[in-house]
């Protein structure tokens, strides 16, 4: 049976995805040139859903206006969360606009149409969850499965199995589960969880290892990036003089001059890239950019209207939409120590398990003339940071950061 319509969750912020969702809610991060949410819905219609309902809330306006000019071919309606918090009383939200079978997904994980059509193909009862096999387990609410079904689940959980089973957020539901998810119960959390539905019904476990990924920290957008863009036809446009190796994907308007380019790469609309630029490792720059003279950017994902058109290197970097590259302002983006980069989220500092990252930016961030960033920094939205600015710390949106100096003048003789 063709599962038909959806219930999309979008309604989440990511906080730990600041400063890049300061401005946007997480499901609209911009990977591969398409917000997440985008990503999500186009699956969902290339495995036969007519009709998506979206749940919104933080920043609902960043949706609506995305989706209003936007054609998916399928019909999407958007309704607003009400004064309840969590991942059920987000799905109840529906009640009344489902008449069937339907898929019920988060807005903000990335998947594969295969592992819908398994998950729709596994599906029996009332509900049925997609489980994927993690090899970091502690990082995790992972699942215990027993005859085919959920029966029980551990969050994070310091001893794990030896095959351990995350829950993808991922689900098939019949209409007669609002029931259930009208009924559960505010969690110590204050929230209305959708694992209190799964410990109380019979859960049809579904397992797959197609790719899956659940972004909660900004470093981990790479990935996805990385695997969205291996999921895209290769696409060329206007190209004068360059040296073109691995994929491009060019949309309209888009202009490659004088530069030199190792794919794979995604470059958005009237985005012109030179003259004399260099791309390499795995990048996607959005929308009416311009990355010019002796600009490097290397394993970035970079948004709509950024400008780096002289002397600039970024380095396994996301840059926010809007910004601007004062001419050499530079990234580094490794230790001296090689060490992995470490990175202050939530007044935590995180180890991201990475030896190379760079900066992340969030949107209309200004940065002067010879300018630099230390690896793992953060800097908010609408901040300016001045010529000759190091920066060492995390920077708080609209800051304005200025380099202090003091001059010394003599005569000549």
């Amino acid at each position: 049976m063709a599962i038909t319509q959806a219930v999309v969750l979008a309604a989440g912020e990511g906080k730990r995805l600041r400063p890049l969702t300061y401005t946007r809610p997480k499901c609209m991060l911009q990977l591969a040139g398409k917000p997440i949410l985008h990503h999500v819905l186009a699956n969902l219609k290339s495995v036969g859903v007519t009709r998506a309902v979206v749940v919104v809330k933080y920043m609902e306006e960043v949706v609506r206006e995305y989706f209003s000019k936007t054609d998916l071919g399928m019909q999407v309606e958007f309704i607003t969360q009400g004064s309840k918090y969590g991942t059920a009383a987000a799905f109840s939200q529906a009640h009344g606009k489902i008449n069937s079978t339907f898929f019920a997904v988060a807005g903000d994980v990335i998947t594969t149409p295969a592992a819908l059509r398994a998950l729709a193909a596994g599906h029996s009862g009332k509900i049925s969850a997609l489980l994927v096999e993690v090899e970091n387990p502690e990082q995790y609410g992972i699942a215990q499965v027993k005859d085919g079904c959920l029966s029980g689940f551990e969050e994070k959980p310091k001893n794990p199995p030896k095959r351990a089973y995350a829950n993808c957020s991922l689900y098939v539901m019949e209409p007669d589960i609002f029931k259930a998810l009208s009924a559960v119960k505010k969690s110590v959390r204050g929230e209305y969880e959708m694992t209190d539905v799964l410990k109380s019904e019979k859960v049809k476990a579904v397992i797959t290892n197609e790719y899956w990924l659940d972004m909660g920290l900004p470093w981990q957008l790479f990935d996805a990036n990385k695997f969205l863009l291996s999921q895209l036809p290769e696409k060329r446009g206007k190209i004068e003089n360059s040296t073109i190796k691995g994929k491009v994907i060019m949309e309209e308007g888009a202009q490659i001059i004088d530069s030199y380019v190792e794919g794979p790469l995604y470059v958005g609309a009237n985005t012109v890239i030179g003259p004399h630029a260099y791309i390499r490792g795995v990048s996607s720059i959005g929308a009416d950019c311009s990355i010019g003279d002796s600009t490097t950017v290397k394993n970035s994902i970079i948004f709509d209207h950024v400008n780096a058109k002289h002397l600039s290197y970024i380095g396994d970097s996301i840059i926010g939409a809007g910004c601007n590259f004062g001419s050499a302002t530079q990234i580094a983006n490794y230790r001296f120590d090689a060490g992995n980069v470490k990175a202050k989220v939530d007044e935590v500092i995180i180890d991201t398990q990475r030896n190379k990252l760079g900066a992340i930016l969030g949107d209309e961030v200004k940065m002067g003339v010879l300018s630099s960033v230390m690896p793992g920094k953060m800097i908010g939205d609408h901040c300016w940071i001045g010529a000759n600015v190091m920066v060492e710390e995390n920077v708080e949106r609209y800051s304005h950061v200025m380099a202090e100096q003091k001059l010394k003048v003599s005569k000549l003789k």
